[in-house]
């Protein structure tokens, strides 16, 4: 019986730090704000946009959607930005015949199919969960236990792969092995 292994996306597989802070800097920049690099690395990167968006535009709701869904067609422009884990996805070719593969990110369904889809990995997975399949963002575990009851796979036999605190808050929810990725 094959196991699980989940994978979240920003951080994990890709470093996509510099592709989201561009897109989410001109999209605030569109509506007349400004976030600092230093500042997103610090205290947006990883986060679910419904934490850090509402601050920087004091919490006017309208804006932070109308920026969140510029972010995501600004996205694919600034790809180039991003850096594959060379190392993650040779493990995970390896072990694919004994694991099931989902990702289970927080990033929109759009902008995780565009990532895969520039870096040709989309077709390794078995199941993409994006924060638009879900109604609680990390650190709740509700992403993981999705993927988890999908397959049918005891947390047991689940590995997570996870960057962040909040993901790695929800991955011990779970009761499932986790790795965690550092800086690569």
């Amino acid at each position: 019986m094959k196991k699980l292994a989940l994978l979240d996306l920003d951080g994990t597989l890709f470093d996509t730090t510099l592709v989201n802070y561009y897109a989410y800097s001109q999209a605030l920049n569109e509506q007349g704000y400004e976030i600092n690099k230093e500042y997103y690395c610090n205290q947006c990167n990883g986060r679910d946009y419904h934490y850090f968006i509402p601050k920087i535009v004091n919490d006017d709701s309208k804006i932070v959607e109308i920026v969140h869904n510029r972010k995501k067609e600004l996205y694919s422009r600034f790809l180039k930005e991003a850096r594959i884990n060379t190392h993650l996805f040779t493990f995970l070719e390896s072990i694919k015949n004994d694991y099931y593969l989902a990702i289970c990110t927080t990033a929109s369904k759009k902008n995780t199919y565009q990532i895969l889809e520039y870096f040709k990995k989309k077709d390794l997975f078995d199941l993409i969960v994006t924060h638009d399949d879900v109604k609680k963002a990390k650190p709740d575990p509700e992403i993981f236990n999705y993927a988890i009851s999908h397959f049918k796979v005891k947390p047991e036999d689940t590995i997570i792969f996870e960057d962040s605190e909040v993901g790695i808050e929800a991955a011990q929810k779970t009761k499932a092995n986790i790795f965690v990725v550092k800086k690569f």
